[in-house]
C-alpha cells in the first residue's frame, strides 16, 4: 500500500519543482476563481480595465503635462504617461492581490494541504488578463497617435516576464509575511503608493534635477519603466547596465521571496 508522507518545508530552501507541478490544476483553478469574483455582477465588467490606466494618465497628463509643463520627448504625454501606467499595473496588480491571498483564503490553508505557493502565484493569471486588455488598447492608440515604437517591442515579452518575477517575488514574500503580521496589509499599500510617485511613472527622467538623478538611477522600478518606455514607444534607450541588471535583481527578488515564504510556511496552520 502506497503512502504519500507530507513533510514540513525546511527554512532556506526552495520548493520541489514537481510537487508544484503536479499541483498546477489547483493553480489555474484559483486564477479561474479570481477572475470570475473580480468581474461578477459588475456593470461595467471587464471594461474597468481599460477605465481605471486611461483615467489615470488623463489625469497625471493633465497634471504633469499641462500644469507642469514637463516634456514628453517626442511623443504626447497622454500615451507617454500610459506606457508608464500599463508596467506599473502589472507590477502592482501582483503585489495587491498577490499579498492578502493566504488570508482571503485561510480556510482552505488550515484545512487542506497543497502547496501553498500556489494560492500568490494565482493571481498572476487575472493581471495578466488585465495587462493584456490593456496592451491590446495601447497597441490601437499607437496608430491613432502615429507612434512608431519600431523593433524594441518585440522585447516587451522579456520585461514582461521580469515584472512577473520581480512582483511575484515580493508578493510571495508579503503574503507569507501577511499570515503572520497583519500589519503589511496596512503597510504595502503605503509603500505601493509612495513608489508610485518615486518612480518616473507619470514624468521623465529629464524632468529630474541632476542631483537627485541618482536616487532614481538605483531604483529598480526606475530601469524596468525606462525599459518597458523604450520598447512601446521607442525612445530613450536605457544604459546597458541597467538592461543587465534588471533580470539579475528580478531573479534575486524572486528567489528571495521563495526563501521567505519557505522559512515561514509551516506555522502558516497555527497563526493563519
Amino acid at each position: 500500500m502506497l503512502r504519500t508522507v507530507i513533510l514540513p518545508p525546511r527554512a532556506l530552501s526552495l520548493p520541489p519543482a514537481r510537487e508544484l507541478w503536479n499541483a498546477r490544476e489547483v493553480l489555474y483553478q484559483f486564477g479561474k476563481r479570481d477572475i470570475l469574483l473580480r468581474y461578477r455582477q459588475t456593470a461595467v465588467g471587464v471594461a474597468w480595465v481599460l477605465i481605471q490606466p486611461l483615467a489615470s494618465a488623463g489625469i497625471f497628463a493633465i497634471v504633469f503635462g499641462q500644469v507642469a509643463n514637463l516634456p514628453s520627448g517626442n511623443v504626447p504625454y497622454f500615451i507617454f504617461t500610459l506606457a508608464g501606467m500599463l508596467a506599473w499595473n502589472l507590477f502592482n496588480g501582483i503585489i495587491g492581490r498577490g499579498a492578502g491571498s493566504l488570508v482571503s483564503n485561510q480556510a482552505l490553508v488550515a484545512k487542506v494541504y497543497f502547496p501553498r505557493m500556489l494560492v500568490p502565484l494565482s493571481t498572476i493569471i487575472s493581471v495578466m488578463l488585465d495587462f493584456f486588455v490593456g496592451f491590446a488598447l495601447f497597441v490601437v492608440l499607437l496608430f491613432v497617435f502615429g507612434v512608431n515604437p519600431g523593433w524594441a517591442i518585440l522585447l516587451i515579452p522579456v520585461w514582461v516576464v521580469v515584472t512577473i518575477l520581480m512582483a511575484s517575488g515580493i508578493a510571495i514574500a508579503a503574503s507569507a509575511l501577511t499570515v503572520k503580521y497583519r500589519d503589511v496589509t496596512y503597510m504595502l499599500p503605503w509603500i505601493l503608493q509612495i513608489l508610485l510617485y518615486a518612480t518616473p511613472i507619470a514624468y521623465s527622467l529629464e524632468a529630474v534635477d541632476a542631483h537627485l538623478l541618482w536616487i532614481f538611477n538605483i531604483n529598480p522600478l526606475t530601469w524596468l519603466m525606462e525599459a518597458f518606455r523604450w520598447s512601446l514607444l521607442g525612445e530613450g534607450l536605457p544604459p546597458a547596465w541597467q538592461l543587465i541588471a534588471l533580470p539579475v535583481v528580478s531573479l534575486l527578488t524572486f528567489a528571495g521571496g521563495i526563501i521567505v515564504f519557505q522559512a515561514m510556511e509551516r506555522g502558516f496552520a497555527d497563526v493563519i
